[in-house]
């Protein structure tokens, strides 16, 4: 088994793990930042008080809406990255080799290789696993229009519209919605700015790989002479990194979202052709706080799901690759002597 889909199966492992334990607040966020209601805006509730309106007037199960085309993003998402990057980083390696060969540099890999590596396998990722994405932030967002409040219990100021989601909608009506509204373009709304925030992943990857490779020389120059790492300090980095990504990149963010939700086709404030029209109407009736709607929910749910993935990550590629070897040598010691 190769390296690139060691580490392409234990990224998708790793994402998945990560993905049920933070999906909550996932939704929460991106109901967060599609939130286009001056009176929602006004009332200002916390992330706390939002799940705790989702569940008592919706119950537990709406926390974790569209989770299932979610799961299969995460998955796809990671093994795709974590596939084409171990490619991308392995000729890296070669190439840093070969120009040390020529006496140039000390055959490693550097920070800006690091960060060409993680973008070009970010790109990938997006032009391949977007119109999934759509499919998700439909069903997050998805509002029941055609049928209000009937019981009369709630007030409007008590339902977050977009949290309030009728049964039947379901993947293959998502699916058929974005379909009806662009045709198969429109899987790839928000295509532009996902794309640059592919600087996202490449920078948390660029951290992260620094501080590791920071942590691990010191280990070697220590006196016991040993660079392991353990899961607590993978936990630990892989936060660090994550959180100095987020706090960059969370206004393109905000805009992917506003763009793949459904569009408000009665108020033409919020009915975005594009990702320069979504910037220029924000920027106009919302200004800049709009770009930053639900941010710290976002930061605890982004740096908590990275940590628990590259933690994850980290352990499958180990155990992966120790029962490779066992396989090996096993069979060599079983031999008659």
């Amino acid at each position: 088994m190769s390296d690139a889909l060691i580490n392409g199966l234990a990224g998708a492992g790793g994402g998945i793990i990560a993905q049920l334990i933070t999906y909550p607040l996932q939704t929460v966020n991106t109901r967060q930042q599609t939130e286009r209601d001056p009176k929602k805006e006004r009332r200002k509730i916390g992330t706390l008080e939002q799940m705790y309106q989702v569940v008592k007037q919706e119950g537990w199960d709406r926390l974790y809406g569209g989770l299932a085309p979610s799961l299969v993003g995460t998955a796809t998402s990671q093994g795709v990255y974590y596939y084409f990057y171990q490619i991308f980083r392995n000729k890296a390696e070669v190439a840093a080799l070969e120009r040390k060969r020529k006496g140039f540099g000390d055959g490693s890999v550097g920070m800006l290789s690091s960060l060409v590596v993680a973008a070009m396998a970010g790109c990938v990722n997006v032009l391949l696993t977007n119109p999934i994405w759509v499919v998700v932030t439909r069903m997050q967002t998805h509002t029941k229009k055609s049928q209000p409040n009937r019981t009369g219990l709630l007030s409007s100021d008590d339902i977050i519209p977009s949290a309030v989601e009728p049964p039947p909608f379901g993947t293959t009506l998502a699916i058929q919605e974005v379909y009806g509204e662009g045709g198969v373009l429109g899987f790839w709304r928000g295509v532009f700015p996902t794309l640059i925030m592919v600087s996202n992943p490449s920078i948390q990857f660029m951290l992260y790989e620094t501080l590791l490779k920071r942590l691990k020389k010191r280990r070697l120059s220590s006196s016991k002479g040993n660079s392991n790492v353990t899961a607590l300090e993978i936990f630990l980095l892989g936060a660090l990194a994550k959180l100095g990504a987020t706090v960059v990149t969370y206004p393109l963010l905000v805009v992917k979202s506003r763009l793949q939700a459904k569009q408000m086709v009665a108020d033409k404030r919020h009915q975005y052709r594009g990702t320069l029209d979504a910037i220029a109407k924000m920027i106009r009736y919302e200004g800049c706080y709009g770009f930053y709607k639900g941010m710290s929910t976002k930061i605890v749910q982004s740096v908590l799901a990275a940590a628990v993935l590259f933690m994850v990550k980290e352990e499958l590629v180990k155990g992966s690759r120790w029962l490779l070897t066992k396989g090996v040598v096993d069979p060599v010691k079983s031999k008659p002597r």
